[in-house]
């Protein structure tokens, strides 16, 4: 396996499929992360539309890392940046339809602001939660997002999943086996649309309690600095804050990487951050946690790529 990409020139030997969306080499990725810091990719393929992608994979060579990136945010991406083929789902993917029977078939790039919103505006409760996960569709029903009670695992139906050798799926809900913060998706697969179900509801108190989770996020969370969201996964009966800070980290520094003083389950870039200080500042407060409380926090962020 050589792990080359295939070439937007028909003069290159080997060429594979060529794409009619935008592929670029050696692609700095760090303005497309929430953390502004982090290496380039190999490739990054925008592509046009669903059969675009779905053809460029299918002409990679076998065991081509390829992952899928959203909005960047949940993500470190390390200084040595990714291996492979990095795929950036545009306008083309985010879409939503509203369905009968209180559904929505929203595209892998959707918002959770704009899924969330859709359903507000169809009278369809039960997707508000989404209005405070910052992300795309593709991302969250990959993780099992969850925010204020709710989880993807409760609303999804079923969802698209482009493959890495350019085979389309569908996969339902209970095929992806979910559990906190995790699904049975392989590694390379890329959710392109999935298919939400809610129950009928007023309009006017939907929008009220996206509005109440709206202005929640902002008075708790350091939403207004280059952070990831939260960093680890709340144990089983516990907080990941409370224990971050009943081991004293709230506002612990490693280079320019601090834990929030307003959330101590936030991780920021103070300004020139590399991502090798916000993955240490982070193995630093879990060596800590478990030293001083006993528990042994696990990563929520994903961390990807060459040290």
């Amino acid at each position: 396996m050589t792990g080359a990409i295939p070439l937007p020139s028909s003069s290159e030997e080997g060429l594979g499929v060529v794409p009619k969306g935008k592929l670029t080499k050696d692609a700095p990725l760090a303005k497309l992360v929430w953390f502004k810091s982090g290496g380039a990719a190999d490739w990054l393929f925008e592509p046009e539309d669903l059969d675009d992608l779905l053809s460029f994979l299918s002409g990679l060579d076998e065991g081509t890392p390829v992952m899928a990136l959203g909005l960047g945010s949940n993500l470190i991406v390390r200084d040595g940046g990714l291996p492979g083929l990095v795929v950036r789902l545009g306008k083309a993917f985010a879409h939503v339809e509203v369905l009968p029977d209180h559904e929505l078939r929203c595209g892998g790039g959707a918002s959770g602001i704009l899924v969330s919103s859709t359903a507000r505006d169809a009278g369809i409760a039960g997707l508000e939660f989404l209005r405070g996960i910052p992300g795309t569709v593709g991302g969250f029903v990959r993780m099992n997002g969850g925010a204020y009670g709710r989880e993807v695992s409760d609303i999804l139906v079923d969802c698209d999943v482009a493959m890495p050798d350019g085979q389309l799926v569908r996969l339902a809900a209970n095929e992806l086996r979910y559990s906190y913060r995790h699904s049975a998706l392989p590694d390379g697969a890329i959710v392109v649309s999935a298919r939400f179900r809610g129950t009928a509801g007023d309009p006017r108190a939907i929008g009220a309690e996206m509005d109440r989770i709206a202005a929640a996020r902002e008075e708790s969370q350091p939403l207004r600095t280059k952070t990831g969201g939260s960093t680890f996964k709340n144990p089983p009966g516990d907080k990941a804050w409370r224990l971050v800070d009943a081991a004293g980290c709230r506002g612990l520094k490693i280079g320019g990487a601090q834990v929030s003083e307003k959330h101590a389950n936030f991780l920021i870039n103070t300004g020139e951050a590399t991502s090798a200080d916000i993955e240490g500042l982070g193995e630093e407060v879990r060596r800590r946690v478990a030293e001083s409380q006993g528990v042994s926090l696990e990563w929520e962020i994903q961390r990807v790529g060459r040290w």
